[in-house]
């Protein structure tokens, strides 16, 4: 019977050491331990989720206190309050912040005080200090996504019909671009440069003589050429660089230009195209060089690039040959044409230069052969002046007049 109690005894005791033991650590963990504590109340506007008794009370990050117990405001059912108990040297005031944090990422909420400017305590509500939680506190992520996706279903049913039309809108807007997908780069280009983008747009463009022309005869010929200002249109009577949208229509490059008004640069090309071709003590600018000179004058008609379809450089060239005294030798009219590579102004430039060189090729040949031809065919110097009258073949003068043609009364009563 002893061995039978000892024992009892023995296994009664083990049995209160651990439930002591237990109990130490529970009011340990939710009543801070040894030290004074102070009790708040907690007011959340929502639900709390993951909130329990014994959740940790964090102040500016340490542990502070635990929570004691939570319920429903039976007034307003909404409404949570939870009770903490903290160590009584907290500084909890009125301006004190409340929120509840995640503890990891499977752990349970813990309640979080923040900072607090104010230095008047909290004031106290029935013997307990109430805090009043934000709106927003208690809310997971998932919780405010669900509210703003509610938020965007709203929205999007009260803006239906706009959102439709702006759809259609959209559609037809795609249709037009991929309808003028070839233009896309064209008018970007043309927004970078009426911006003040891109490339620079003061750029200044010259012609191209003829290259690589025949050598002159070997005997030089007779004729001298003077090549005045062409004449030309208003359109082309500048530096501007044109282009033809339309048959009917005209319209000047913005930026880059000719480096001097087209007639002038057309004129000084075109006896560029002479010197290069070995005449250039033959041709000059201006009479006073060459008084009693032949004129090859220049009516430019056309000269620019129709941009309707595949670009291309058009120049028409009404071109006449003059003698020294005004009258026409000969007369033709030149056209050439040069396809543009692209539609970029270099680009319209050049098929203008090509143009232009075939043109004032052409203008050579013709006056060079058209003043050859001329002189071919003219009489020489003074064969088409008739010789004077032989003296004997004049009748002798009668016989009342004296060898002066005078008569003879007149003389003797002049004597």
């Amino acid at each position: 019977m002893e061995t039978r109690a000892r024992y009892a005894l023995i296994g009664f005791f083990i049995l209160a050491v651990i439930g002591a033991g237990f109990g130490f650590v529970y009011w340990l963990e939710n009543k801070g331990g040894f030290g004074e504590r102070e009790t708040y109340r907690i007011q959340f506007e929502s639900a709390v989720p993951g909130l329990y008794v014994g959740s940790a009370v964090l102040f500016n990050g340490i542990r502070v206190g635990d929570v004691t117990s939570v319920s429903l405001n039976p007034a307003q059912p909404q409404q949570v309050l939870a009770t903490i108990s903290v160590m009584k040297n907290t500084p909890i005031r009125e301006d004190t912040h409340v929120n509840v944090e995640q503890q990891g990422l499977t752990g349970g909420v813990a309640v979080t005080l923040t900072g607090g400017q104010s230095n008047d305590p909290l004031p106290a509500d029935g013997g307990v200090a109430t805090l009043v939680a934000p709106p927003s506190v208690g809310r997971d992520w998932t919780q405010s996504a669900r509210d703003a996706f509610q938020q965007v279903e709203e929205i999007l049913d009260e803006n239906k019909v706009p959102l439709k039309e702006a759809i259609e809108n959209i559609e037809v807007f795609t249709d037009a671009l991929a309808r003028n997908s070839d233009k896309v780069d064209g008018i970007l280009k043309g927004i970078e440069r009426m911006t003040g983008g891109g490339k620079d747009t003061d750029l200044r463009y010259s012609l191209k003589p003829a290259q690589d022309l025949p050598a002159p005869p070997e005997t030089p010929p007779a004729w001298k050429l003077t090549v005045p200002e062409p004449s030309t249109l208003l359109a082309f009577n500048t530096d501007k660089i044109m282009t033809r949208p339309a048959p009917d229509q005209s319209l000047a490059l913005e930026g880059p230009r000719w480096s001097d008004s087209l007639p002038i640069l057309v004129q000084a090309k075109l006896i560029e195209t002479f010197e290069n071709a070995g005449y250039a003590s033959h041709v000059s600018r201006t009479l006073g060089d060459f008084p009693e000179s032949d004129q090859l004058t220049i009516d430019i008609r056309r000269f620019d690039v129709s941009t309707n379809g595949d670009p291309k450089a058009t120049i028409v060239i009404l071109a006449k040959l003059q003698g020294p005294d005004g009258s026409v030798i000969e007369s033709r009219k030149f056209e050439a044409t040069a396809p543009a590579q692209g539609s970029e102004p270099s680009d319209y430039v050049d098929a203008m230069r090509a143009a232009f060189e075939t043109a004032s090729r052409d203008i050579l040949d013709w006056t060079t052969n058209t003043l050859a031809n001329a002189a071919e065919q003219a009489p020489p110097d003074g064969a088409d002046i008739p010789p004077p009258p032989d003296d004997a073949d004049m009748p002798p003068p009668p016989a009342d007049f004296d060898d002066m043609g005078v008569p003879l009364e007149q003389d003797e009563t002049a004597q």
